[in-house]
């Protein structure tokens, strides 16, 4: 199986639509998380692009994945002392809309 992200609604300035490849363009995907939170930010120079907490390197992935491993908010706040509850917020709003804009199809019988 592959993710292929859908095309975004109609109205999102500065986004076009989706790659050859299936995947959103980044000019599309940074439209969208603007939109969505000034807390989330994707840029290339930073940890490759990948979605980081704006003004720091700490990936939104690395907090998904304390908390999926059970780690309560206080704990992940310890560590990322740089952190604030609504950092946290947004990275689980941001995982939701990833997450409702994804479309997964089987790609060729195995």
């Amino acid at each position: 199986m592959h993710y292929r992200p859908i095309k975004p609604r109609a109205g999102i300035r500065g986004c076009k639509l989706l790659k050859p490849s299936g995947e959103l363009s980044f000019l599309c995907l940074a439209a969208i998380i603007q939109g969505m939170s000034e807390r989330i930010e994707i840029n290339p120079r930073v940890c490759g692009g990948q979605p980081v907490i704006k003004g720091t390197r700490i990936p939104v992935s690395a907090i998904l994945e304390q908390l999926a491993d059970g780690e309560s908010w206080d704990s992940i706040l310890r560590g990322y002392p740089e952190l604030t509850r609504a950092d946290i917020q947004a990275a689980l709003h941001y995982a939701r809309h990833s997450v409702l804009h994804t479309e997964i199809t089987a790609v060729g019988a195995a």
